[in-house]
């Protein structure tokens, strides 16, 4: 088997040109007519995964982030991103990376995986792309049953195994329609007040943006990488349906660079 055979069923679920147009998804490192050894999933490429896929024989990491974003000028070692890159054609081990493309889709996407962990249910896409009511950004949907506010983030914060939540001030309304976005999805505060949404599940959110809510909803703010760290396993799972008796591991890195105390 090559590594454009693991290629083609990622893009088989989340096609390429499903990426923004900032982005820099796909294979970043490696030739894809490489026979393949192995993979090793993981939400972000650092020197520590790479050596992680060294280790385990795998010569091929399919990460969430592209490990190079905006283009690279030189390669001397002089950040963490140059040393990845350079340690990954040192030991001939290929990054792939499946991105905004894999958050644009609603079936098999990150937050499609969000809402499974939420048990949320009946989902549709928060914000479609004109003419595709299946592609876009986020996703709301329903809780089996209505939750107290204070119940609901605590459920939250069990299922997304994060240490804290940032949240509004709760309005003392019970919450059952919940808006989910992976990674940083304050820009999808309008779409999800206006498809009238109790709560909205996502990261990132800074100071000020925290009063647009105008305590018409919850924001629940759950750390960057807690709200992505599930697409890790989703990305095994697509791989494993296909080639199950293939070499498929879990990155054990924790690669979220915050911490809390």
């Amino acid at each position: 088997m090559q590594i454009k055979n693991i290629i083609a069923v990622l893009e088989a679920v989340a096609p390429p040109h499903l990426q923004e147009s900032y982005d820099n998804a796909g294979l970043i490192v490696g030739n894809p007519e490489s026979s393949l050894t192995g993979v090793l999933f993981c939400l972000d490429s650092t020197e520590a995964v790479v050596e992680e896929a060294r280790q385990k024989g795998c010569n091929l990491i399919v990460a969430h982030h592209p490990i190079v974003f905006r283009g690279l000028k030189r390669l001397n070692g002089a950040t963490y991103i140059e040393r990845t890159v350079m340690e990954a054609v040192r030991h001939d081990v290929a990054i792939y990376a499946i991105h905004t493309n894999l958050d644009n889709v609603h079936q098999r996407g990150v937050n499609e995986k969000i809402a499974q962990k939420l048990g949320i249910k009946d989902t549709r896409i928060l914000a479609s792309k004109p003419g595709t009511p299946d592609i876009g950004a986020g996703l709301i949907g329903q809780l089996d049953a209505p939750m107290s506010e204070q119940a609901f983030l605590l459920h939250v914060k069990t299922a997304m195994k994060t240490a804290c939540i940032r949240h509004t001030a709760f309005r003392n309304k019970a919450v059952q329609r919940i808006a989910v976005c992976g990674g940083s999805g304050s820009f999808l505060l309008p779409d999800a007040l206006q498809a009238g949404a109790d709560a909205f599940v996502t990261a990132d959110f800074k100071y000020h943006e925290f009063f647009d809510a105008e305590g018409r909803l919850i924001i629940a703010d759950v750390g960057h990488f807690e709200s992505e760290q599930f697409t890790i396993e989703l990305l095994y799972e697509l791989i494993h349906e296909k080639f199950p008796n293939f070499a498929l591991h879990l990155t054990e890195q924790s690669t979220n660079p915050v911490f809390y105390c």
